[in-house]
């Protein structure tokens, strides 16, 4: 039975390559289980990891999700004061029951490698305790995203941890051709391998309006019924009339974030291509914003933080695959196949 483990930082594509791998080596006739050893509190506040739901309903595992992901935590979880060796036989127990009868366990890392380093439950930690090889998923959002990357990979080196390679994921489309061009050679010059790059599909990997609001809270006070629209953009409402309908103009499906006193830039916004009105200062605002957000199906939400707390707590969202999604499902099994070299990975491992 082999382990590999898939690392990268929040919001990099772990879940849906780990989900598109696992289908795919199903499909050449392995036997994949799937384990979180640290899994995440959702916005829900549920002590359920979501990822650990969804590989438990597609990979049909009969193990409880309690088992697939055993630890969920959250940035404070050395509250609960546990003892790090209790926690590792803890893992150690589940990864024993969910890899029972498989041919291989991909296991999903932490939002980031170092969650949980202070027990000494990192992934690197973690990795060599499986001895697992790793990949390592890249977020570019920009040059420095790489120079994170090559950081990352060399340290995972130093630790011995062996690294199959990376693979960028959900680049934008203006940045494929620099991925391509720039920052893969980049990468290979200094002895690491790409073994894919993903291109953005907002349809399925652009959070939700739903899931702004989940981790936002606040009040609906229009189109509750269109929560489900595409985000795949977040612009801050704070120019002059002058200028807005040109600036808002620029970016399709985006979620403005204004405060509830600026009607002019909420009605402004809605005669563009928005996906959500996110009002903040809990200030609420015209009569003519709601209705004119009610007849565009545009939700309009009302928070009481500032502009830049809201803008941090929207930060850390990204989209999540739910085990009903088949659309992402399937995409994820697609990106495998057409973007990645998934052949040399299977071979890599076994």
């Amino acid at each position: 039975m082999k382990n590999l483990y898939i690392m990268g930082t929040a919001g990099s594509g772990k879940t849906s390559v780990a989900l598109g791998l696992a289908l795919k080596f199903r499909a050449e006739g392995l036997k994949i289980a799937f384990f979180k050893p640290v899994g995440s509190v959702p916005a829900s506040g549920a002590r359920i990891d979501e990822d650990a739901l969804l590989m438990k309903e597609v990979l049909k595992m009969e193990q409880p999700v309690e088992t697939i992901a055993p630890y969920v935590v959250g940035p404070s979880y050395l509250s609960g004061q546990r003892n790090s060796c209790e926690s590792l036989q803890t893992i150690r127990r589940a990864h024993e029951a969910v890899s029972s009868g498989a041919d291989m366990v991909i296991i999903g890392g932490a939002g980031f490698p170092h969650i949980m380093g202070c027990l000494g439950l990192d992934a690197i930690t973690l990795a060599l305790e499986f001895k697992a090889v790793s990949l390592f998923m890249i977020r570019i959002e920009n040059d420095y995203s790489l120079d994170q990357a090559i950081f990352h990979n060399s340290f995972l080196e130093c630790k011995g941890v062996p690294l199959l390679g990376n693979i960028f994921h959900n680049v934008p489309r203006p940045l494929l051709a620099k991925t391509e061009g720039v920052y893969r050679p980049l990468l290979e010059e200094r002895g690491f391998k790409a073994l894919g790059i993903i291109p953005r599909h907002p349809e399925v990997t652009a959070p939700t309006v739903q899931e702004y609001l989940e981790a936002l809270g606040g009040e609906v006070l229009a189109g509750e019924e269109h929560l489900g629209r595409v985000v795949e953009d977040v612009i801050i409402g704070a120019m002059t009339m002058e200028s807005a309908l040109g600036y808002l103009r620029r970016s399709p499906n985006k979620a403005v974030i204004t405060g509830g006193d600026r009607s002019d830039v909420a009605l402004a916004a809605l005669e563009t291509s928005t996906s959500a009105i996110i009002l903040t200062g809990g200030l609420y605002p015209d009569v003519k914003v709601l209705a004119r957000a009610g007849d565009k199906g545009v939700p309009v939400i009302l928070v009481h933080y500032d502009t830049y707390t809201t803008i941090e707590k929207m930060s850390a969202v990204a989209r999540r695959i739910h085990p009903g999604d088949e659309r992402a499902i399937k995409t994820a099994a697609e990106n495998i196949e057409k973007y990645c070299d998934w052949r040399s990975i299977l071979r890599s491992v076994q």
